[in-house]
C-alpha cells in the first residue's frame, strides 16, 4: 500500500529489508524486540497461508488445540497491557503526520485477500484491534490508520488521506472488496468515504459509531476543558473512571475467566498493577490539548456523515454496545439499520460490553464476520469459495453453548458399514467427500444440534446444512427472528437452499446435510410426526451422480418424547389475529418452491403450540451410502434418477421404522433412567441403549 507518511520510530529501531526489484514493493520491518508493527513505504508482499481443513488425524487436531489454547491465553494477557506498551512506542513525537502501518502478526494470510484498513477512534493510536491482529491478518491484507498524538490534521483532510488510499487500492485490484472498520470516530471516516464513493466496493464494520456523538454527554465536555486550568482538566484517566468501572471491569473479567483458582490472586494483582501503571500512558494517548481537539472534530465527524447518509451504498455490519457510557450507542445502532440500505445492512448488539468493544476478551471479530456470512474475497459471497472453517475453538463454544440440549437428547447414532453391518457409533460415515446426508426433519429442526455436533467430534467432519434463505438474509425489517439468532448455524458452514450452493459445495468435496420436506416437515401438523413431505421430483441425485457423491440416508426420531404439537396451522388460521400473523411471517420470508406440487410446497411461516413432555432420547440410524461414482451418463435418464429418489427416500422411511420399535427396547429411553446411570458411572460416560 502506498505510504501515507514518514516512519514510525527512529531508524535505529528498525531493520531495513533487502532493497526489492524495480516495479516490486517495499516494507519496513521492526526488529524483534520492539512492538510488531511494519511501517508502509510501499505495499508489502502478498503471502499466503492454508485454510484449516475440516478433517486430519488426531495429532493435527491436538496441535491445533495447543496453539489455539496459546492463542486464546495471550490475548486474555494482552489485551490492555499489549496496548499499552505498543501506545509507548507509538505515541513518541516525531512531528510526523497520519500514516499507515501494518502489524507483524498479519504476514501470512490467504491467497487474494481482501484489503482491511482499521480507522481508529478518538485515541489515534491505531492498535484498537490488538487482540485481533493474528486472526484478522490470516484472511485480510490489514494495515491500521496511525494519528499522533500531537497532530491536527482536520477531519476533512484525514478523509482525503483515507480516501486517497481506498481509491489508489481498488485501481490496484478493482475485483476485490475493501474492508474499512472503524470505531467511534473511525466509524465516522468509513461512512464518509463510502458516501462520498459509492461506486467502490466498500464493506463498512462500525463499532459504537460516534455519528450519536451529538446526543452524548461527551459534547458537554469541551467546554468544561476549555474552561478549567491543566491541573484540573480531566483527561482520558478520568474519563474511563468515569464509565462505572468499565476499564477495571474489563480487567476482573480478563483475570478470573478461565483462570485456576490458586492462579487468581497472582494474575489479580498484575493485572491491577497493569491498570495503575496504564494511567500515565492514557494521559499521554489524550492530554488536554490532544483530548479538545478531538471531542471537536467528533462533533464535526458526527454531523458530516450524518448528512450524507442517503448516499451510502455499502455494505455495512453495525457492532453497537450495551453498556457504553461514552454513547449512546445501542441507540444509535437501531437508527442507523433503518437509515442505510436494508438489504445490505445488519446489526449485531453486546449488551454488556462497553465503549471499547475491540479490547474486550469476550469479542472475536473474526467469528462475527464468519457469523454474519460478511467475508468476502470477489463481489459476492461465495459460501464455498469464501467460507473458512471454524477454528476447533469456535466450534467447541457452539457445541458447548447447546450442552443442555445435547445432554437430554443423549443421542443415539447407528451407522452402516459398506458390507451392510449395523454398528454403534459413526464407523459408517464416509470420511472422503464429497458426501450428501438425506434425512427426515424433526419438528422445529431439533435433530440438527446432536446430530452436527457428534459428527464433528467423533469424526472430525463439518457438516455443512442447506438451510432455507430466511436465516441468511431479509429484503425487509419484520417480526421474523433476528438475523443473528442463526449466527452460529453460519460459522458452522450453513448455506441458503440453492442448486448453485449444492454444486459448489460438492465441487469441494464437502459433506452436505439436506432435507428434502424443509419447513414442511419441520412444522407439520398434528399427527403428522415422522411423515416424509419430498418434493414428487428428484432434486438431488442427478446432482450427486454428476460429482460422485455418496448419498447417506438416515432418519431420525424422538420428537414426539420432547413435545406433542397441540395447536397447529389449522388451528392457528382460524384464529382472524394468527391468520394476519402467518401471512405477514410468510410474506416477510424468501419463498421456495412456489412452482411446486403437493405439500411440501405449502411452507406458511408458524409456531405451533407445543406441549412439552418429560424428554425422552434421540436416536440415529445412518444407512447404506449409496455410491454415485460412475453414474453420471446412466442418471442422466430422468426414469433412472427418479428410482434412486424413490430408493433414498424408502430407506429413510425404513429407518425411521426401524428406530421407533428399536427404542421400545431401550431402558434408558427416559431422562431419569439416563440421569441415574451418569450419576453412577459419570455425566461424560456413554449411556447404553438397546441391542442391535
Amino acid at each position: 500500500m502506498a505510504a501515507a507518511g514518514a516512519c514510525l520510530f527512529s531508524a535505529a529501531l528498525f531493520r531495513r529489508e533487502p532493497p526489492s526489484p524495480a516495479g516490486k514493493p517495499s516494507s519496513h520491518r521492526i526488529s524483534s524486540t520492539t512492538p510488531r508493527l511494519a511501517v508502509s513505504v510501499d505495499r508489502v508482499p502478498a503471502s499466503t497461508a492454508a485454510v484449516e481443513s475440516g478433517e486430519g488425524n488426531g495429532a493435527v487436531v491436538r496441535e491445533k488445540r495447543m496453539e489455539e489454547k496459546e492463542e486464546k491465553e495471550n490475548r486474555r494477557m494482552n489485551g490492555w497491557k499489549e496496548y499499552l506498551e505498543q501506545s509507548k512506542e507509538l505515541i513518541e513525537p516525531d512531528g510526523g503526520p497520519p500514516r499507515w502501518f501494518s502489524p507483524l502478526e498479519c504476514a501470512s494470510r490467504l491467497d487474494y485477500s481482501p484489503l482491511l484498513l482499521f480507522l481508529p477512534g478518538i485515541d489515534g493510536v491505531g492498535l484498537g484491534l490488538i487482540l485481533h491482529h493474528q486472526k484478522l491478518g490470516r484472511i485480510f491484507d490489514m494495515w491500521c490508520l496511525h494519528i499522533p498524538v500531537a497532530d491536527r490534521t482536520p477531519f476533512t483532510d484525514l478523509l482525503k488521506i483515507v480516501e486517497r488510499t481506498v481509491r489508489s487500492e481498488h485501481q490496484r485490484s478493482p475485483n476485490r472488496p475493501i474492508y474499512l472498520v472503524g470505531e467511534s470516530l473511525g466509524a465516522c471516516l468509513a461512512l464518509a468515504v463510502a458516501a462520498l464513493n459509492p461506486d467502490i466496493d466498500l464493506v463498512l464494520i462500525l463499532a459504537n459509531p460516534a455519528t450519536s456523538f451529538r446526543r452524548s454527554s461527551l459534547q458537554l465536555l469541551t467546554p468544561l476543558l476549555e474552561a478549567l486550568p491543566n491541573p484540573l482538566s480531566p483527561g482520558l484517566p478520568n474519563i474511563l473512571r468515569s464509565t462505572e468501572g468499565e476499564s477495571l471491569r474489563m480487567l476482573l473479567d480478563n483475570v478470573v475467566q478461565g483462570l485456576p483458582l490458586q492462579n487468581t490472586a497472582g494474575e489479580l494483582v498484575k493485572d491491577f498493577t497493569t491498570f495503575s501503571l496504564s494511567l500515565p500512558v492514557l494521559a499521554d494517548i489524550l492530554p488536554k490539548e490532544t483530548l479538545v481537539w478531538k471531542l471537536k472534530m467528533l462533533k464535526s465527524a458526527s454531523a458530516y456523515a450524518h448528512s450524507r447518509l442517503y448516499a451510502i451504498k455499502a455494505q455495512t455490519l453495525i457492532l453497537c454496545s450495551g453498556n457504553d457510557q461514552l454513547l449512546p450507542s445501542q441507540q444509535e445502532g437501531e437508527r442507523l439499520l433503518k437509515l442505510l440500505p436494508k438489504s445490505k445492512c445488519q446489526l449485531r448488539k453486546f449488551d454488556d460490553s462497553g465503549h471499547f468493544l475491540f479490547l474486550e476478551d469476550s469479542i472475536d471479530l473474526v467469528t462475527i464476520i464468519k457469523g454474519t456470512s460478511y467475508y468476502r474475497r470477489g463481489k459476492y459471497h461465495d459460501y464455498a469459495s469464501d467460507f473458512i472453517p471454524p477454528t476447533l475453538d469456535e466450534a467447541k463454544n457452539i457445541i458447548e453453548s447447546n450442552s443442555l440440549f445435547n445432554l437430554i437428547a443423549s443421542a443415539v447414532m447407528l451407522s452402516t458399514l459398506e458390507d451392510g453391518t449395523l454398528v454403534k457409533g459413526l464407523a459408517g460415515i464416509p470420511s472422503e467427500g464429497p458426501v450428501l446426508f438425506v434425512g427426515y426433519h424433526m419438528l422445529l429442526g431439533l435433530e440438527k444440534i446432536p446430530l452436527v455436533s457428534r459428527i464433528f467430534l467423533e469424526r472430525n467432519i463439518l457438516l455443512r446444512g442447506v438451510a432455507h434463505p430466511m436465516m441468511f438474509m431479509r429484503s425487509k425489517n419484520g417480526r421474523l427472528p433476528d438475523l443473528s439468532s442463526f449466527d452460529k448455524f453460519r460459522v458452522m458452514g450453513a448455506v441458503p437452499v440453492a442448486p448453485t450452493n449444492l454444486f459448489k459445495l460438492f465441487s469441494s468435496k464437502s459433506h452436505v446435510l439436506l432435507y428434502p420436506g424443509g419447513m414442511r416437515e419441520a412444522l407439520h401438523r398434528k399427527g403428522e410426526e415422522y411423515k416424509l413431505f419430498w418434493p414428487e421430483q428428484s432434486e438431488f441425485v442427478r446432482m450427486a451422480a454428476r460429482f460422485g457423491a455418496k448419498i447417506v440416508p438416515f432418519g431420525a426420531v424422538g420428537e414426539d418424547d420432547l413435545g406433542e404439537v397441540v395447536f397447529d396451522y389449522d388451528d392457528l388460521v382460524k384464529i382472524p389475529y394468527f391468520r394476519s400473523e402467518i401471512e405477514s411471517l410468510t410474506n416477510e420470508a424468501t419463498q421456495l418452491r412456489s412452482d411446486a406440487g403437493g405439500e411440501v410446497a405449502n411452507q406458511p411461516v408458524h409456531m405451533p403450540l407445543i406441549l412439552p413432555k418429560v424428554p425422552g432420547r434421540f436416536y440415529y440410524y445412518f444407512g447404506k451410502p449409496l455410491e454415485m461414482e460412475g453414474r453420471k451418463q446412466e442418471l442422466r435418464d430422468r426414469k433412472k434418477a427418479h428410482e434412486i429418489y424413490l430408493q433414498v427416500k424408502s430407506e429413510v422411511e425404513r429407518c425411521i421404522a426401524y428406530l421407533k420399535v428399536k427404542r421400545e427396547s431401550d431402558p434408558y429411553r427416559g431422562i431419569g433412567p439416563r440421569l441415574l446411570y451418569q450419576a453412577t458411572h459419570g455425566f461424560e460416560s456413554e449411556v447404553p441403549t438397546f441391542e442391535i
